[in-house]
């Protein structure tokens, strides 16, 4: 627990603003993208509409441990078999994608994180149960997001949907803490067993994001640092996130 910063109800009051805007954001975007619309411009609208809020693009000019370049864009645009961070540039949407938008937005220093996975016109039944279950996922491993329990109940919540849904967990990618920083202790995996782990505090903030595939497991970064699902089935990703309280739980991105 040395590592992990709770967060005061003063601290909370900034992050519920900070998630206000980013929602908001995510409903501009899901309204936006369509057949024919560049994920650049989405980026753009993404990046304007957050200003004017008041917040700052928390993933724009960002450099995550590991890499040596900041990120380019205020979006991570990733489409079908692109898992997580694909950058938004001159790619045209088209009619069957399936989209995943994963934005960050800072107020004030305060930052939270989260994700959507929007249709594109008309896509397939598999697409649909895809986003159905990894949807699904994230508001199960939401509801076990109380004082007592522990980081293991949340994967396993996420784990247990994949499997009925026969779905893969991408393996390697993982939530984590959130809220002073945007990436911080304790990492949210999407598999657990129930009673194992961290036990979840009054305070505490993670962003909780399953990544689910119709395929591999398996994940591959390419030179854009870019993760791909390695037999280039659709992936699907949802994030929100959620403080632990004293009465429970509080989704500050809903």
């Amino acid at each position: 627990m040395d590592s992990i910063r709770l967060k005061t109800k003063k601290d909370l009051e900034f992050l519920r603003i900070s998630g206000k805007i980013l929602s908001r954001t995510l409903q501009l975007l899901a309204g936006e993208a369509k057949a024919g619309v560049r994920l650049k411009y989405l980026d753009d609208l993404a990046r304007v509409h957050i200003l004017e809020e008041g917040g700052v693009p928390t993933f724009l000019g960002y450099t995550p441990e590991g890499l040596n370049k900041p990120y380019p864009a205020s979006i991570c645009a990733s489409v079908n078999e692109t898992i997580v961070h694909g950058i938004p540039g001159n790619y045209q949407l088209k009619d069957g994608d399936i989209l995943s938008v994963d934005l960050g937005v800072t107020f004030k220093g305060y930052i939270t994180d989260g994700a959507i996975t929007v249709p594109i016109g008309k896509i397939s039944q598999e697409a649909k149960e895809l986003l159905v279950a990894t949807q699904m996922s994230l508001q199960k491993a939401i509801s076990e997001c109380v004082p007592g329990n522990t980081l293991g109940d949340i994967g396993f919540a996420v784990e247990s949907v994949a499997k009925k849904s026969g779905m893969s967990v991408i393996e390697g990618l993982t939530g984590h803490g959130v809220g002073f920083e945007l990436h911080e202790d304790p990492s949210v995996f999407n598999r657990g067993k129930r009673g194992t782990g961290m036990k979840l505090v009054s305070g505490l903030v993670i962003a909780i994001e399953p990544m689910f595939s119709l395929g591999s497991a398996l994940a591959t970064l390419k030179k854009d640092d870019s993760f791909v699902t390695k037999d280039g089935s659709l992936s699907a990703h949802f994030e929100h996130t959620v403080a632990i309280t004293e009465k429970g739980y509080e989704v500050l991105t809903a």
